[in-house]
């Protein structure tokens, strides 16, 4: 009971951050005006950046097939697919949950061990996480001029808060290492003790199989694939990001360099721990916008405001229809009954 108050405080309280920073991103913007300029956006560069989005979203399926296969076990792309779009449904509600919940799904669909899908899922977003420093540092790098200021700002207040207080950065960092430490020497020392408790065998499984999804990459022969389908589904992050600029005319003349920044620090806000990352992608989306390209406020506010509906809508509505078929509709049998009843 007490965890569950914990997480729902948790919840609210990012909820909480992420309605403030909603309100902080239109506060200066009039609704009716807002209203007006969103009413009259040319959609069709919407639908492109849906239709961008859906391809980026499958071919992150057929990589997650790559590890899933990696480890032993059978997968179908459709299953994965759904998996995947169910886990962006979750993460619209709670953040990170998503990851779980498609684990679980697939784990219950194709009898996949839910350890080794989720020790994948990590090492898959380590991988993709990688990847957006990579592009963050490029996007600097080669616009240093433009965004040189606007990083110095935005890191400021953090530099200024840990040089302000290094004792106390030291003293936590110290803490961490003592811990890490003492709970090292303890399972050494009380190796034979530790291996009596209840839970100690259910602990190292979960551990083991989170190990071999990690290390999924590691032993997977098709490494180039991966590395195919890592840049395709970037490639279409780009588009779905640059192509909605042409919906409305203050954003409309706005390149690509504009779509890959964006995409860049935007991600920063879909990454953060909000639900659906509401109000941290407005607030970050139209402070690029505004600050890097000198776009209008109002125009600034139209697209942050119909890039994350539609990413929202796509996920809750594919999302959706993907839960429906994968549990009513789809009754084909688990690719890995033969390799449970094997191992039984």
């Amino acid at each position: 009971m007490k965890k569950q108050l914990i997480s729902i405080l948790k919840y609210l309280v990012f909820l909480l951050l992420g309605l403030v920073l909603l309100w902080l991103s239109f506060r200066n913007i009039k609704l009716d005006a807002l209203w007006e300029d969103i009413r009259t956006a040319n959609y069709m560069w919407m639908g492109f950046a849906v239709v961008f989005a859906i391809i980026s979203h499958i071919f992150r399926a057929l990589r997650w097939n790559l590890l899933i296969k990696s480890m032993g076990y059978k997968t179908r792309t459709s299953t994965t697919f759904a998996a995947v779009m169910i886990g962006y449904l979750a993460n619209t509600a709670v953040p990170r949950m998503g990851e779980f919940m498609r684990c679980g799904v697939l784990s219950r669909k194709e009898k996949i061990s839910f350890n080794a899908l989720l020790g994948s899922v990590i090492s898959e977003r380590l991988f993709d996480l990688i990847v957006l420093m990579l592009l963050l540092l490029a996007v600097v790098a080669f616009q240093w001029e433009m965004l040189g200021g606007f990083v110095l700002k935005m890191t400021e207040p953090f530099i200024n808060s840990i040089t302000h207080n290094w004792l106390t950065v030291s003293l936590f960092l110290a803490s961490v290492v003592s811990v890490i430490a003492a709970l090292y020497y303890l399972r050494k020392r009380f190796k034979n003790h530790l291996q009596e408790l209840p839970f100690y065998d259910k602990t190292k499984l979960l551990i083991l199989g989170l190990l071999d999804g990690i290390k999924t990459i590691k032993r997977m022969r098709q490494k180039w694939l991966f590395l195919f389908y890592t840049v395709m589904i970037w490639f279409f992050y780009v588009l779905m990001t640059w192509i909605p600029l042409y919906m409305l005319s203050e954003t409309s003349h706005l390149g690509l360099r504009a779509g890959i920044t964006l995409l860049a620090i935007g991600s920063l806000g879909i990454v953060a721990p909000v639900p659906g990352g509401i109000g941290a992608y407005h607030f970050i989306g139209k402070a690029v916008l505004v600050q890097l390209f000198f776009i209008d406020p109002l125009g600034a506010g139209s697209y942050v405001a119909i890039t994350h509906a539609g990413q929202t809508l796509l996920n809750v509505f594919v999302g959706g229809i993907a839960y429906l078929w994968m549990f009513f509709a789809d009754h084909k049998k688990p690719a890995n009954d033969a390799i449970t009843n094997s191992s039984r």
